[in-house]
């Protein structure tokens, strides 16, 4: 049996990893679109993430759980100096916005020679593990509970269902859409940190507009309900390509009418359920 679950996970090792890193970024989605707001920079994020976890690793050898902190600490910085500007605006114009971030890291990593350019960074030392990565993704679902259960929760909750009641309501929206942010950011950042040192390669097309939208699929095809939603929608696209092989080039077709009809017809995702609350 131990040796059947070796072979398992030894074949399967990237596709698991992969669905924790997925989760992590499903979180970071999460945090946002809970109050309401749309940002589609969680790929250039996890992308600063990825490149200094990176950069310290290979150039300044720094050990693994400093590079981590940095990892989320740089894009923090990040959503901070772009989050007063930005979050002035509303609905599409705030995801138009943050897209334009995204393709100022991708056209950066293309022309520097610090990040290897258009061939990006290789020989990324592998120290990830199972239980590091999902240790991380169960620490980020419990605090997102907590924080859903809790009177910020419901301040959450009011400013994503109207967002001018809130603020009448007392609740301090710009606080809290920068905080929203920043968390965000952190979450994306170490999300691509961890999947640096687990694919041992990153470029700089890994972050642009494609991720972008598979990172908020993962939020709508589950359901922004509760934190469980975005990770189990994170779950099913991550794993459901790799079921799908069979079909080739038709995969990514069926994949894309499953997220229609989810859309479509469970336009609250697949996980309706709301957490009840503490305070």
């Amino acid at each position: 049996m131990s040796a059947a679950l070796d072979s398992f996970f030894f074949s399967y090792q990237a596709l698991i990893f992969a669905v924790g890193v997925n989760g992590l970024l499903a979180l970071s989605m999460y945090t946002v679109l809970a109050i309401g707001q749309l940002s589609l920079g969680q790929a250039a994020f996890m992308g600063i993430g990825a490149y200094v976890s990176t950069l310290l690793t290979l150039d300044a050898g720094w050990p693994f759980w400093a590079v981590l902190m940095a990892a989320m600490a740089v894009p923090a910085l990040a959503a901070l100096v772009i989050g007063g500007p930005t979050l002035k605006l509303t609905g599409v114009y705030l995801a138009l916005a943050t897209i334009g971030l995204g393709e100022i890291l991708r056209i950066f990593c293309n022309a520097s020679e610090l990040t290897g350019g258009a061939l990006g960074l290789s020989g990324i030392p592998n120290k990830t593990s199972f239980g590091l990565i999902y240790g991380i993704l169960a620490l980020a679902l419990l605090g997102a509970v907590l924080v859903a259960r809790s009177k910020l929760g419901r301040a959450m909750e009011a400013m994503r269902e109207d967002e001018v009641a809130a603020g009448v309501m007392g609740v301090n929206l710009p606080a809290m859409k920068l905080g929203a942010l920043v968390v965000s950011a952190m979450l994306a950042g170490l999300a691509g940190a961890l999947n640096a040192h687990a694919n041992s390669f990153i470029g700089p097309n890994d972050y642009g507009f494609d991720q972008a939208v598979t990172i908020l699929s993962f939020a709508l095809l589950g359901g922004i309900g509760s934190p469980f939603g975005p990770v189990l929608g994170a779950v099913i696209l991550t794993v459901l390509p790799e079921l799908l092989t069979a079909l080739h080039d038709f995969k990514l077709v069926v994949n894309g009418f499953i997220i229609v009809v989810a859309v479509l017809f469970m336009p609250r995702g697949l996980l309706v359920w709301r957490i009840g609350r503490i305070g």
